[in-house]
């Protein structure tokens, strides 16, 4: 006769207990029921690639790259809503900006030195701490936009599991969709990991490629890596003397060893641009092969590479040696990878 009474009690209880859960709960608070579950994403490169690291707090999602990629070509990221990533970061120019000595935004999830070397604070660390620099200190987002967006708040909840949206999270989104610029389909490429002989080069670009791989042009020292770029800082002879923006790596560690010093930039899809070392002095390929040829500049921090034994004043090159070195360049345009639609711009 007591069961059924114990029952009741026990029923009301656990409704009251419920009732009082429901009521402690914050509002916006998610809990585990309440989760998004995200989708992994895999990153597609060629196996001659070394792996990509990934923080684990920020693993590749379809939901998060989707956002970034979103996030990448929209300019309610910039205060006046004025630019985008995209702006300086064109797809049909390699992601950099033709006019302009903008670094391209190209196989940068491998990399752990930004910038040209002007950009205190944020020259080493990974990709989310780079766009944690641009969210809050290049573009100043105002946050509050975003999170009073019609649509990013559900877009952000799908893809981390927050009920605001805060500088992380939008730093985290670009990183995702930023890692998936890769550049790995050019001709050359193709050349080194197809053996069907279907892409073998032109006389003038296998002369081209025998300078750049070899002492006599030197090119491989800085740019030979599957990245085309040690990700380093050098000083290759610009300038005498320093001032302004030629101080280069000095402006941000204030090391004299560090005046004159520059990032190597890739050479993926250099023949697309127009402007050529940090403050755009050269406006052709040839401009910086002759450079190097016969235009570099000696001061105390000059690279040493630059002063190697019978090349104090430049590399013996002949005029055919400049335009096959040229053609080679050529050959690092990768046009998967600037038609690629997954990149593209996601709405118009």
């Amino acid at each position: 006769m007591r069961l059924p009474w114990l029952a009741w009690v026990a029923g009301v209880c656990a409704l009251s207990g419920f009732m009082l859960f429901s009521a402690c709960r914050k509002q916006g608070e998610i809990t585990p029921a309440d989760k998004e579950v995200t989708t992994p994403s895999t990153l597609q490169v060629h196996a001659g690639f070394p792996p990509m690291t990934f923080r684990p707090d920020n693993p590749l999602t379809e939901e998060g790259v989707a956002l970034g990629r979103r996030l990448y070509y929209d300019a309610l990221l910039h205060p006046d809503q004025l630019v985008s990533c995209a702006s300086c970061h064109r797809q049909e120019e390699g992601f950099t900006l033709a006019g302009s000595p903008v670094l391209p935004h190209v196989n940068l999830g491998w990399n752990t030195h930004f910038f040209w070397g002007m950009a205190p604070g944020v020259l080493q660390g990974d990709m989310e701490e780079v766009c944690l620099f641009e969210v809050r200190e290049f573009f100043g987002t105002p946050m509050h936009r975003l999170n009073n967006h019609p649509d990013y708040p559900g877009l952000f909840r799908k893809a981390f599991d927050v009920g605001e949206i805060g500088e992380k999270e939008v730093a985290y989104a670009l990183a995702q969709f930023m890692r998936t610029q890769v550049s790995w389909r050019s001709r050359y490429d193709s050349l080194m990991w197809d053996t069907s002989g279907r892409f073998w080069p032109t006389d003038a670009e296998l002369r081209g490629y025998a300078i750049f791989f070899s002492e006599k042009g030197d090119c491989f020292h800085c740019h030979g890596s599957v990245f085309l770029t040690d990700n380093q800082y050098h000083n290759i002879g610009l300038d005498t003397a320093f001032a302004g923006s030629s101080l280069g790596l000095y402006q941000t560690t204030g090391s004299m060893a560090d005046m004159g010093k520059f990032k190597t930039p890739t050479l993926r899809n250099v023949a697309l641009r127009q402007h050529y070392m940090h403050d755009g002095r050269f406006r052709t390929l040839e401009e910086v092969v002759r450079f190097y040829q016969s235009g570099v500049k000696h001061s105390p921090t000059l690279d040493p590479i630059m002063t190697k034994p019978g090349k104090q004043n430049g590399l013996n090159l002949s005029d055919q040696d400049v335009e096959d070195l040229v053609a080679f360049l050529h050959m690092f345009t990768d046009q998967a990878f600037l038609g690629d639609t997954t990149l593209a711009k996601p709405f118009r």
